[in-house]
C-alpha cells in the first residue's frame, strides 16, 4: 500500500512509502475507513475540532493532588476524563548561538505529541530533545509532574484538540497541586495553536471522507520528491521548453532489500514454515540424492539435472 509519508532529512516536498500490512510491521499506517487516503502515523494530519478557541463558564479553581503525577492519577483523584485534561512537555531546543531554550507543547491529556510534526513546527533540523528534570526544575522551578500552561514563562505551543477545550485541568506548576476551570486566552493569553498530536482511530480523515483506522506495516520502499533542493546546491540545470536554463526537478527512491524477505514471509507461509513465491524464490526444484554412492539415483539426479535445464527452471542438487 503506498501511504503519505514525512520526507525527513532527505527533505523534498512530497513523498510515499510502500508497506506490507502486516501485524509484524514496525510502522503504524493509518487510512480512511471510506476512500483511498493513507499515510504514515507521523505524517497523518489531525483534523482540528475547532479553529478558534471558546470561552468557558467556571472560574480557575486550585485543588490539592498530593502524590498525583500522571494524567490517569489525576483523572481518578478528580473523577474526571483525560480528554477534560491537559498535559505540557517541555523540549529544549537550540538557537543559532549555540543556547538551549525551552518550549513548551500541550496536548490533551488523552492525546499524544507526535514528535516529527513537533519538530517541524519548531524548524528544527534534528530530532526533537526533551527537556531534562534538572532543565526544568532550574528554570521553570516546578517538578515534571505538575506542569501546566497557566502563568508558564516559555513559548506555548497547543494542539487543536486542546485549544478547543473550556473549563479543563492542568498541572499548577507546583508540587502536589492542579487548576479546574482553566481556560484558554482568560488564563493563558499567549500562546500558538498547530496540529501538534498523533492522530487516533476513529479520528477524522483528512481527506474530509471516512473516519481511520490504524494498522502496522512493513515499509519496503520509499519514493522521494525532490523538487530543485539538491540541483539548485549543484549547479544542476536544463533548458526548458522556452529555451531558459532552470535547475532541473529530481526524485529519488530506495528498495528495502532486507526487509522485502521479511515481508513475503508475512504474506506467504503455513504451519511447516516459509513458502517462497515464484518471483523470488531462490530456486524452484531442490533435488536431494539420498544416496549419492547409489548409480541408479545419481543417474535419475542426472537426468533431472539435464531435463531441468533445458527448461530453464532454477534448480539446487
Amino acid at each position: 500500500r503506498a501511504v503519505l509519508a514525512d520526507t525527513g532529512s532527505i527533505g523534498g516536498s512530497h513523498s510515499h512509502e510502500f508497506h506490507v500490512l502486516a501485524d509484524s510491521g514496525e510502522d503504524a499506517i493509518v487510512f480512511s475507513t471510506e476512500s483511498d487516503f493513507a499515510a504514515n502515523i507521523e505524517k497523518a494530519e489531525a483534523v482540528p475540532v475547532s479553529n478558534a478557541t471558546t470561552s468557558g463558564s467556571e472560574q480557575k479553581q486550585e485543588v490539592a493532588t498530593p502524590n498525583t503525577h500522571s494524567i490517569d492519577e489525576v483523572c481518578k483523584l478528580l473523577s474526571i476524563s483525560a480528554a477534560q485534561t491537559v498535559k505540557t512537555l517541555v523540549v529544549s531546543v537550540e538557537d543559532n548561538d549555540g543556547n538551549q531554550t525551552l518550549k513548551g507543547l500541550v496536548v490533551r491529556g488523552d492525546h499524544e505529541v507526535n514528535e516529527v510534526k513537533a519538530q517541524k513546527i519548531l524548524g528544527l533540523d534534528t530530532e526533537l530533545t526533551f527537556a531534562t528534570e534538572k532543565q526544568i526544575l532550574n528554570q521553570l522551578k516546578c517538578p515534571v509532574g505538575s506542569l501546566g500552561p497557566v502563568n508558564l514563562s516559555i513559548p506555548l505551543i497547543i494542539d487543536h484538540s486542546a485549544a478547543a477545550l473550556t473549563d479543563f485541568v492542568c498541572g499548577a506548576n507546583e508540587e502536589g497541586k492542579h487548576l479546574k476551570g482553566v481556560n484558554w486566552q482568560r488564563d493563558v493569553p499567549k500562546f500558538e495553536v498547530a496540529d501538534l498530536r498523533t492522530v487516533s482511530a476513529g479520528d477524522p480523515s483528512p481527506c474530509g471522507t471516512g473516519r481511520l483506522e490504524i494498522k502496522r506495516g512493513i515499509e519496503v520502499g520509499h519514493i522521494f520528491q525532490l523538487g530543485t533542493k539538491y540541483s539548485e546546491a549543484m549547479g544542476a540545470e536544463v533548458l526548458d521548453q522556452n529555451g531558459k536554463s532552470v535547475p532541473m526537478s529530481m526524485g529519488c527512491y530506495g528498495i528495502g532489500i532486507t526487509r522485502l524477505p521479511a515481508a513475503a514471509i508475512e504474506q506467504n507461509h503455513d504451519a511447516d514454515g516459509i513458502i517462497w513465491p515464484a518471483s523470488i524464490a531462490p530456486y524452484h526444484f531442490h533435488i536431494l540424492n539420498l544416496d549419492s554412492d547409489n548409480t541408479e539415483t545419481s543417474s535419475v539426479v542426472e537426468d533431472l539435472e539435464v531435463f531441468l535445464k533445458k527448461e530453464g527452471i532454477e534448480f539446487l542438487i
